[in-house]
């Protein structure tokens, strides 16, 4: 739960510092297919600096010096370069939250800067408060199953999914993060085999069909190799 709207109060993270591209990669250690998690509300970008913009131009570049528009490891931003973008960007809303704590929009939109920022699990106290005021935002919900997934925490995620579904039991995007979190974070190949033969029945002209039948496809030949019913 946020608390104090504070920059100084909000919890530290226990990573260490290190590029934004590694950092991408260990969000998706947890199983390749994290990557096709359907986002709920639209992002908020936390603008880094470009490599073209860091790079020197012809004109200001040393006689002789190399150039190159590919990006170097000192011009990818940190975590703690993406967390205080995160700050600045964060403060004018959370200065309004201050007026008027109870919009559910304002804490949203705190979370989705924080997200993109890969803070994670500060992300997660913005949309659970986000949620407090509109609990049947079911895309504000799974952001925050995502986050809680990427912070290693799968059975938190799959609740909220699960709450989710108590809300709207044939909703498209949160069947198919359901099968992708219980297929890759609990090994639950049957169960992702439910859900997304229950999106594909629901929702026949679903936009990402071809994607969830090549999973379908992958899970069921998974649970043939491991002698399970699929």
């Amino acid at each position: 739960m946020v608390g104090d709207l504070s920059p100084q109060a909000k919890p530290k993270l226990a990573w260490q510092p290190r590029p934004l591209l590694t950092m991408c990669a260990v969000c998706l250690a947890t199983g390749f297919l994290a990557g096709y998690l359907l986002r709920g509300s639209a992002s908020v970008p936390v603008q880094a600096p470009s490599a073209a913009a860091a790079a020197p131009s012809a004109q200001t570049a040393s006689a002789g010096q190399p150039q190159s528009a590919q990006p170097t490891p000192k011009d990818i931003p940190s975590l703690d370069d993406l967390q205080r973008m995160a700050d600045k960007k964060a403060e004018p809303l959370l200065a309004k939250l201050k007026s008027d704590p109870k919009n559910p929009q304002l804490w949203n939109q705190v979370g989705l800067i924080y997200k993109s920022a890969h803070q994670f699990k500060q992300s997660e106290g913005y949309f659970e408060k986000s949620l407090e005021y509109d609990p049947k935002n079911l895309g504000v919900r799974a952001d925050y199953a995502s986050c809680m997934y990427y912070t290693g925490d799968v059975d938190g995620a799959l609740a909220q999914l699960n709450q989710s579904l108590t809300y709207d039991p044939k909703h498209a995007g949160t069947l198919m993060n359901i099968g992708i979190i219980k297929w890759r974070g609990k090994n639950d190949v049957n169960g992702a085999i439910t859900a997304w033969e229950q999106l594909l029945r629901y929702h026949p002209d679903f936009p990402q069909k071809d994607l969830v039948q090549q999973m379908l496809t992958q899970a069921r030949q998974s649970a043939k190799n491991a002698g399970q019913k699929g």
